[in-house]
Parts: structure tokens; sequence; C-alpha cells
């Protein structure tokens, strides 16, 4: 019996496959350099490795040569796969990905028309998710925006309906590929006092007057995600350009907050088997005391610790990545329950994911803590993926709102 299959598909294991070997060819002899990429031409060339294996096609319709790949189990596969070579990359094609669902999901012909052909090509295109803000007057700093309670009250980016446009206005933080990306979909609200009918996400190609950007963030890791500040100055665009419309952009949102947890995890699964087959290799090789580390009772008890996590991590996020992907039997993609499971796997594995790079260090001693020996990079990108979406403590809240009323 093939490990998973009760979660998995035959195209899931052909794509498994296909970015098992894509990772080992592509992205592992390269990834000790890409913390020194400052141009990107590594990434970019990885990328465009995405692009030759019909990777970012997949999510579109059939007619334009998709294969309607929007499974929570396949794209969580896919950066699981990617992660184990390097997580920053992982997130650069997750959320190329990651704003397409809502018109996907929504079916607006209007917004996969007109962007969809060019991110269906032969050449790189990225995409953004522009959420987090730094506040106002209202709040709406940190993971406020991330906050299901608050019912988008939060958010400070305003959209503004003048005769056929929305003229949008407003401050992000953080995104990944912001600075780079092709298209950005823009959490807005069209009135903050009208709680969830006020969201509203809209679509910005990076071309459009008004739309400007800083610095790019200087990180510990995850140098393959480029961050950035975002600012739109009387930002317009056509109001088709809207995901949805009232009520409906809410729980589009909602849907995307907890697949990107769901993906968080697979990320930090990733990284996790690739702690984990290093640090294996090296215990094996490395004699302390006249045998192999790996062969003394403390570091058998520390690995066997690490296997628990690695696996019980993969089941979780494959688990509840099927219950998002089976609404009728297990509640709406949008519900709290499905977003408390979400958060499980996340908060979960990413935790378990920092650990077990704890843990290869102390095995691996000085090695461990160089470069050449990448248990490090894990560490360090990994912290990132604790503290994105809403953060490790707003994860716990999202679980807790599962089981009991909690308004946080």
């Amino acid at each position: 019996m093939e490990a998973y299959d009760m979660f998995l598909k035959e195209e899931d294991f052909q794509l498994r496959e296909l970015l098992r070997e894509f990772t080992n060819n592509e992205i592992m002899p390269v990834r000790q350099q890409i913390d020194d990429d400052h141009d990107h031409k590594i990434v970019d060339r990885i990328l465009e490795g995405f692009v030759s294996l019909g990777l970012y096609r997949a999510i579109f319709p059939e007619d334009l040569e998709g294969s309607d790949m929007t499974s929570a189990v396949s794209i969580c596969l896919a950066v699981d796969e990617v992660a184990r070579g390097d997580a920053g990359i992982s997130a650069a094609l997750g959320c190329t990905m990651w704003p397409w669902l809502p018109a996907i999901w929504h079916g607006n012909r209007a917004v996969i028309n007109k962007f969809g052909p060019d991110f269906c090509g032969d050449e790189l295109k990225v995409g953004c998710f522009n959420m987090t803000e730094a506040g106002g007057p209202r709040g709406g700093g940190g993971c406020d925006i991330e906050n299901v309670s608050f019912k988008g009250s939060k958010i400070n980016t305003i959209a503004k309906q003048e005769g056929d446009q929305w003229v949008i206005n407003g401050q992000k933080l953080w995104a990944s590929n912001s600075g780079i990306a092709d298209l950005y979909l823009m959490v807005c609200t069209t009135d903050p006092k009208a709680g969830s009918d006020g969201v509203a996400l809209i679509y910005v190609p990076k071309d459009t007057p008004g739309l400007s950007f800083g610095k790019f963030e200087n990180k510990a890791g995850m140098q393959a995600d480029r961050n950035c500040a975002t600012f739109m100055d009387n930002v317009r665009v056509p109001l088709e350009w809207r995901a949805a419309g009232p009520g409906k952009d809410a729980e589009l949102f909602h849907r995307c907050l907890t697949i990107g947890r769901l993906a968080s995890a697979a990320m930090s699964v990733g990284s996790m088997q690739g702690i984990f087959e290093r640090v294996v290799e090296y215990t094996g090789e490395r004699v302390v005391a006249n045998k192999p580390i790996r062969q003394h009772s403390i570091a058998a008890g520390m690995l066997a610790d690490m296997a628990i996590s690695l696996e019980t991590a993969r089941t979780y996020y494959l688990a509840a990545a099927h219950m998002f992907d089976n609404p009728d039997k297990y509640g709406p993609a949008s519900s709290i329950n499905t977003l408390s499971r979400a958060s499980i796997a996340k908060v979960y594995a990413a935790d378990m994911a920092v650990i077990m790079a704890n843990k290869a260090m102390e095995l691996m001693g000085s090695y461990g803590y160089v470069r050449d020996y990448d248990v490090e990079k894990y560490w360090r990108d990994n912290k990132e993926i604790q503290l994105w979406e809403g953060g490790a403590q707003l994860g716990r809240f999202d679980v807790c709102r599962g089981y009991y009323d909690l308004n946080l």
C-alpha cells in the first residue's frame, strides 16, 4: 500500500514524483547559494522551471490548458515537495497560485480571461495575495485583518466605487512576491461599518497608476520570498476585477486563509523532511565513541521523536486538506471548524519544524550551525512560517474557535 493513499489520487502521486525529481535536480544543488542570490537570478531560473512543468497553468480551467488543480491536497503536496529544497521558493510558488483561487472558485471570467492567458503562457508570471496592514484609526495592524471575529472591520485599505471603477487607497505590508508580482489581489473594504459585506478582494495589475512599492525587507531567512510595502494612491481598476461581491468576498477570503494555513503546514513538513534526511545521513556517517552517532541510545531517541513529529504533521495536514476538499461531508471550506483544523495543522507543523531543526543542530554540533550543512537555513526559514498568516497565537485562537465560542 502506498503511503497516504487514503488522501491522494493517482494524479497526486504523479505530481509528487514530478516535483520530487525537480527539487532534487534543480533546487538541492543550489540551495546554499539562494541566500546570497540578491538579484534573484537563481530563484527566477527555478521558478521558470515550474512554468516549463506546467505547474502554474495547472490550477486554471481546461479552456486555458489547465487541469482545474484547485484541490487543497494537490496544492499542499506541491509546496511540501518544493519546501524540502527551499521553503522560500515554495512560498513564491504557492503565493502565485494563492491569489488566483478566489477568481477560479467563483468563476470570475472577467479576471480569468484578462490575466489568465499570460499566467498560462511560456513566460514566468508571478502573483501576490496582499492582505496585512500597518494599522490605522480603527486598528488593523498585525494579524487583525486575518482575525475572523472582526469581520473585516479592521481593514484600512478602502475601495470606493466611482462610475465603472474601483478607486483604491491604502498600504499593505509583508506580502509574499510583493514588488515583483505581475498581478496583485488586494484585500480591501468598501465600508468598514458594513462588516463582512464590505470585504472586497480586488485584482490590480502591476503597472496600474498609483501603485508603488517600498524597499525589500532584509530578513533572517526566506530570501527566495520577496516582501515589501505596497502603496495604493487612487489606484483605479474596473468593477469586474472584484473577485465576487458583498458577502461572497468575505467567504472567499476565509477560504483563502484556511488553505493558506494548510499550505503553510505543508511547507513546514517539507522542511522537516529535508532536516530529517540531512541529520539521519550525518549521524550515520559521524563516529563518536567508536560508533555512529545514531547508534547511541540518546541520539536514537531524538531521531525517533523527529520521525514521530514528521509523520504526524504530514498525516494531519493531508487529513485536514482532504476535509477542506470534501465540504459536503466535513462542512464548508469557509467554516470556523475547517479553519480550526487548518490552524491545528499549521501551528503544529511550524512548531515541530523549528524544534526539529534545534534538535538536529544538537546532534550535529557546530556542523549543524554552518551553512554547508543546510540545517541552519531550514531553522531560519521555518521561523517565518510560524509568524505569518496571523502568527502562532492567532492560530491557536482559531483552533479554539472550532471547539467553543471564543470572542478574541
